[in-house]
């Protein structure tokens, strides 16, 4: 199991906002501290935390962060509408399109994901596979 994704930013304003944009509609809270960003999903009393935890930071050995080649962080939404509402609010709040929210041919048939880039130019994406909307078959 994935405990935690930790990406790293130069500019934690910027990603607070860009972050904040989308990962509060998909029920992530935020604490806000010295070393960062940390947002988490709810706890319910006596269970365990829900993973993964999502973390922006800066670089512990100081240098300028750097986005990984070949690295995404994937948030499922609950319906194709609440992805491309989120990947334009992500948009507006400072993040560059990677691909805009629509059906891929490479995938199943009902995975429906966005795509988009942080400031700092980390990969994300946000995806659907509600099998109650159309898929790409339909």
């Amino acid at each position: 199991m994935i405990a935690y994704i930790t990406v790293g930013a130069d500019n934690i304003s910027l990603a607070k906002r860009f972050y904040s944009a989308f990962l509060p509609a998909l029920n992530y809270g935020l604490k806000e501290g010295p070393e960062g960003l940390s947002y988490a999903l709810p706890v319910p009393t006596g269970q365990r935390p829900t993973l993964p935890d999502f973390y922006v930071k800066p670089t512990f050995n100081g240098q300028p962060a750097t986005a990984g080649n070949g690295a995404m962080t994937a948030f499922e939404a609950q319906n194709q509408s609440q992805v491309r509402d989120l990947h334009a609010a992500a948009i507006k709040a400072g993040g560059t399109d990677e691909g805009q929210p629509g059906f891929r041919a490479d995938y199943g048939a009902d995975f429906y994901v966005g795509y988009l880039r942080d400031p700092q130019g980390n990969k994300i994406a946000l995806f659907s596979c509600n099998p109650n909307e159309p898929s790409r078959d339909d």
